[in-house]
């Protein structure tokens, strides 16, 4: 009797997958017995993309960690060219990886045309670098998928710095346009979450997110706070359920929107 061969993986490769939303994402998927390719950007960040590989036990399955910066165009086509490499094929892309700097959205002096550039170059650049360098693999998959992680910033005109939100504003922007070229054998979503838990804005100034914390807590119709792993279930069912979606700015606000009437 011939054996049955065994189920094909499928492939995801996040990036920013060290900390936050994308670690969150990386173990969603991993639990899910995906393939996963976790980048993440430098040296410092190794040991917590390593505890998420160690994390990828199920029989046949297997998670590796590439150092990369997604600004740099380079190092995108490497990055998907690991993935490639390693496990022959990519059905999902989930561009995670994203910055910002802390700056009062009154305060037009404290940006400069620097910030602006180091913030559009990995929140903005890096999501269309990496899709594009995707794009190839995903179309041969078939039934594939890109989300790209923004923010309900780039909707409202919100959050840490004017340049954080336009980038994420551009970045939703970017999600129509690549859901038009991709389609049919490529979904293109974007997920725009409010504030949650152990983000940049908790690591970087943990007064400000507690006064946010409370904020939202009072406006926001369910009184919540999001946590990361509650984004890494909507990324999740974007990419292997939502069959009938591309080109959604999906919000997950907490029913924030219903405030604006």
């Amino acid at each position: 009797m011939v054996p049955s061969s065994a189920p094909v993986r499928r492939v995801v490769l996040i990036t920013g997958a060290a900390s936050g939303i994308g670690a969150a994402t990386a173990r969603r998927f991993v639990r899910e017995g995906w393939q996963v390719v976790l980048n993440h950007l430098d040296g410092s960040q190794s040991d917590a993309a390593a505890q998420i590989v160690a994390l990828a036990t199920a029989p046949g399955q297997r998670a590796i960690a590439v150092q990369a910066d997604v600004s740099q165009d380079a190092d995108c086509v490497r990055l998907v060219q690991a993935a490639i490499d390693t496990f022959g094929r990519l059905d999902a892309l989930v561009n995670a990886a994203g910055i910002s700097k802390m700056v009062a959205h009154a305060d037009l002096a404290g940006l400069t045309t620097e910030d602006f550039q180091r913030i559009y170059a990995v929140n903005t650049i890096g999501p269309f670098q990496m899709t594009r360098a995707a794009a190839p693999h995903l179309k041969a998959a078939g039934q594939a998928s890109v989300v790209n992680i923004s923010s309900r910033a780039g909707i409202a005109g919100s959050g840490s710095s004017i340049a954080y939100a336009a980038s994420k504003g551009a970045l939703n922007t970017m999600t129509l346009a690549l859901a038009r070229v991709l389609a049919p054998e490529v979904r293109v979503n974007a997920v725009c979450p409010v504030l949650v838990e152990q983000g940049f804005v908790e690591r970087l100034a943990p007064e400000s997110f507690a006064q946010r914390r409370e904020h939202q807590i009072k406006v926001t119709p369910l009184h919540r706070i999001g946590h990361p792993d509650e984004v890494a279930e909507a990324i999740h069912w974007l990419t292997g359920s939502a069959s009938m979606m591309t080109g959604a700015i999906v919000e997950l606000d907490f029913g924030l929107h219903l405030n604006a009437v």
